[in-house]
């Protein structure tokens, strides 16, 4: 032990051992260093909704979107989701992509009727509070993208 003690380090932690130096490193640590509680609890309440909406959702991540409404990225079955819910833990609407062949033969008719498929950057199976389930697909346009609704059976709901 007194081999122990010989050795700088040993001294110098000797000298700088005090219970107000600890006392003082804890609050710095408290005040500095601990992890925020701003916004515990502020996904607390679209947790619980989503945990009763899906309680076999997997891998979720969240995270608070451009329009200030919470969001969850989650596994369902093998395939990718995302749900929106409001501050208050009301969910908005979930979103899936799907593929052209997914689409509904009705619905690739109108579209084809009516836009080049071409243009077509995105579509989605959507499920929302208000309007119910259909598909948005999003079209390439110069400055912000076009986004269309259509229902199950193809009627045009949004543009």
């Amino acid at each position: 032990m007194e081999h122990i003690k010989s050795h700088s380090i040993y001294k110098f932690f000797e000298r700088i051992y005090r219970p107000e130096l600890m006392i003082l490193l804890y609050f710095f640590y408290l005040t500095a260093c601990a992890p925020s509680n701003s916004n515990k609890g502020k996904f607390d309440e679209a947790v619980e909704t989503f945990q009763r909406q899906y309680p076999n959702g997997k891998d979720t991540d969240w995270e608070e979107d451009d329009k200030g409404n919470l969001e969850v990225n989650f596994q369902l079955k093998g395939e990718k989701y995302r749900a929106d819910y409001d501050l208050n833990g009301n969910w908005i609407e979930t979103e899936k992509s799907v593929k052209w062949s997914d689409l509904p033969s009705v619905v690739q008719n109108k579209i084809e009727a009516e836009y080049d498929k071409d243009d077509i950057t995105e579509i989605e199976w959507v499920d929302h509070k208000t309007k119910g389930k259909f598909y948005d697909v999003e079209f390439k346009r110069v400055g912000k993208n076009m986004d269309v609704e259509y229902s199950f059976s193809g009627q045009k709901i949004m543009e």
